[in-house]
């Protein structure tokens, strides 16, 4: 008969392993692209990022517009210590974070904006007024 916890404690092991192997620190989340995840989009007038960043208060977090296409990132987040108990798996990561985005256009820095709701962080940055298209009048005149 298989024993399931013993079978587990192997698993375990084997990902551990497979994780130095690779380079991979289990115990850390600062890993290219691994946290947080992010959607990135663009409408006519603004480009938006939504980043999950569950547990997490605005207090941790930094934004910053620079060269005025790149958006950074930066933010930690501390898991609490329980006392007394020992620690079986860990899947939720903490540490320090920072991601860099390059947008396809200059932004108004002076007009992004960001907002924390549920654990979703919404960075909206308006596009700069020079990459925004410009309707032309067409002025007419008669002909004499």
């Amino acid at each position: 008969m298989l024993n399931t916890n013993n079978a587990m404690a192997q698993m375990n092991r084997l990902r551990d392993e497979l994780d130095r192997v690779f380079g991979i620190d289990g115990a850390t989340w600062n890993r290219p692209g691994a946290f947080p995840p992010v959607n990135v989009w663009e409408d006519e007038n603004s480009f938006y990022l939504e980043a999950e960043l569950p547990g997490m208060s605005i207090e941790d977090l930094e934004i910053f517009v620079h060269e005025g296409d790149q958006l950074t990132l930066k933010g930690a987040r501390v898991l609490p210590e329980i006392d007394g108990a020992t620690l079986r798996r860990r899947e939720r990561g903490d540490g320090a974070f920072s991601r860099t985005f390059k947008l396809e256009s200059d932004v108004n820095v002076e007009a992004v904006s960001a907002e924390l709701k549920h654990g979703v962080l919404t960075v909206t940055l308006p596009k700069s007024e020079k990459v925004k298209p410009r309707k032309i009048a067409i002025n007419v005149t008669s002909e004499s």
